[in-house]
């Protein structure tokens, strides 16, 4: 017995493809059987498994379960969830060694994936590749795991809360704030949540539908805010929270409806975390404002841009020892009194604790920053063997002009006008660009330089796409 994946959904953080076209219960099954060996030969035994709500998750937990147990490992199953519900599972529970999670995240409701982790490291990168080594070959190993059922959604919702431990009940009771569940995973979580919180709370989208009938669960996208922003508007809130498909990726509004984007939010965190870690790393992707890097810098910590992506992200963070990190698409990482993976839930309850315990709301936090110009995140498609070869013309380029360039992921190049970023997606045939200035006109100078390198590549920049 052998199995062969598409090529393309083997990727960089996690596994991901189009249901009945790219990925179906036979790759599952193969990704069971391949974690379950690796697993066992690590000494590890049990897993935990939990899906999200899209319509095709129960049918690949279905088969995962099938080829994990095949291979010889026990399954704990905690059915559908948030990812960070899954992810709290394999970190909380003492006889869990691995998880796997069915998600498509924020993609299309024809999507779906896996995001796994492995005796409490991120599983990603060689690991996947590794994979689908074990699969074309067969190399797996043989046994007859057993399957459970825990709940563990309570246990989850108690450990959210502690976010806000010494924190004054009558300061939180004060608050008033919306929630947008975007038709995910994380709706039924948010629901048993928003009743145990102080202060007043008003809930969107809570009902999981996994043909997303309100609008896209992306919360880093403008667009899909709108319904947050009118709720706060004619409910008059202090600030909403909304989360992707799979709960693991918050977005935020203010009181006067301005997105806080993920840099924004790791600022807030920040100057919370820093008060009482002092002189701590905190890790951004290279995405992140400029602003972010040196408030961190003014609040006495050190700030480390690295590259962009979830899994390489807790990686770098249990390497440096850091208690909170970032990325603009808003995975925000507590390692500060919690387990340092991706919880847009948790993010949520530590936004409420920042803004309670720095005195001041959500609404001033946000207005206090400094106003930069800046592009929206620009992604155009180029051919998958030419991306990362671009990217190297581009490098060896500049490094042979007298620009600063930061090389941490692809190229990031500060000029007096701010800064640009040129790199090459780990999940798409895209590269993706970012520019920001203090004006316009610093801006358009920094988009200019970015097509500049671009066509000395052979390369127009093109339309935009989407995820």
């Amino acid at each position: 017995m052998s199995h062969r994946f598409d090529p393309t959904v083997l990727r960089e953080y996690d596994i991901r493809g189009i249901i009945g076209e790219t990925l179906g219960p036979d790759d599952a099954r193969a990704i069971g059987r391949g974690f379950a060996s690796l697993l066992r030969e690590a000494g590890g035994g049990k897993v935990a498994v939990g899906y999200d709500g899209r319509v095709s998750s129960p049918m690949l937990e279905h088969a995962l379960i099938e080829g994990l147990t095949a291979s010889g490992c026990d399954v704990v199953r905690i059915g559908m969830g948030a990812t960070p519900m899954l992810y709290y599972a394999e970190a909380s529970q003492q006889d869990v060694d691995g998880g796997i999670q069915i998600t498509g995240s924020h993609n299309p409701a024809n999507y779906n994936g896996f995001k796994m982790v492995f005796q409490g490291r991120p599983f990603f990168g060689a690991d996947i590749q590794t994979i689908g080594r074990l699969a074309a070959a067969g190399d797996w190993l043989d046994g007859a795991g057993t399957v459970e059922t825990r709940e563990v959604e309570d246990a989850y919702i108690e450990r959210l809360l502690q976010g806000l431990d010494g924190i004054d009940p009558a300061a939180l009771a004060r608050l008033r704030i919306g929630w947008d569940a975007g038709n995910g995973a994380a709706g039924p979580a948010l629901e048993k949540l928003a009743a145990r919180l102080p202060g007043e709370h008003h809930l969107l989208y809570t009902e999981v539908d996994g043909n997303f009938p309100n609008h896209h669960p992306d919360p880093t996208v403008e667009a899909n805010l709108a319904d947050l922003k009118a709720l706060v508007a004619a409910k008059n809130l202090d600030f909403g929270v909304a989360f992707d498909g799979d709960g693991d990726r918050i977005g935020a509004i203010d009181g006067e409806g301005r997105v806080i984007w993920g840099d924004q939010l790791l600022s807030i965190f920040a100057e919370d975390v820093l008060a009482r870690h002092p002189g701590a790393t905190v890790i951004a992707d290279v995405k992140a404002s400029r602003a972010l890097f040196d408030r961190v810098a003014e609040l006495g910590g050190k700030p480390l841009m690295w590259k962009t992506g979830h899994s390489l992200v807790k990686a770098k963070m249990k390497e440096t020892g850091s208690p909170l990190a970032g990325e603009m698409s808003g995975h925000i990482f507590f390692a500060d009194g919690y387990y340092g993976y991706d919880d847009a839930l948790y993010a949520g309850i530590r936004l409420i604790a920042a803004s309670a315990r720095l005195g001041k709301p959500v609404t001033r936090l946000r207005s206090e920053m400094p106003a930069m110009v800046n592009t929206p995140e620009l992604r155009f498609q180029i051919d998958e063997s030419r991306k990362f070869a671009a990217i190297a013309e581009i490098e060896q380029r500049l490094a042979e002009s007298d620009l600063s360039v930061n090389s941490t992921d692809g190229v990031r190049v500060t000029t007096p006008d701010g800064w640009w970023l040129l790199r090459a997606s780990n999940t798409q045939d895209v590269l993706v660009a970012r520019a920001e200035s203090e004006t316009q006109e610093g801006l358009d100078r920094l988009v200019a330089q970015i097509d500049e390198q671009l066509a000395a590549s052979g390369i127009a920049r093109g339309e935009s796409v989407g995820h």
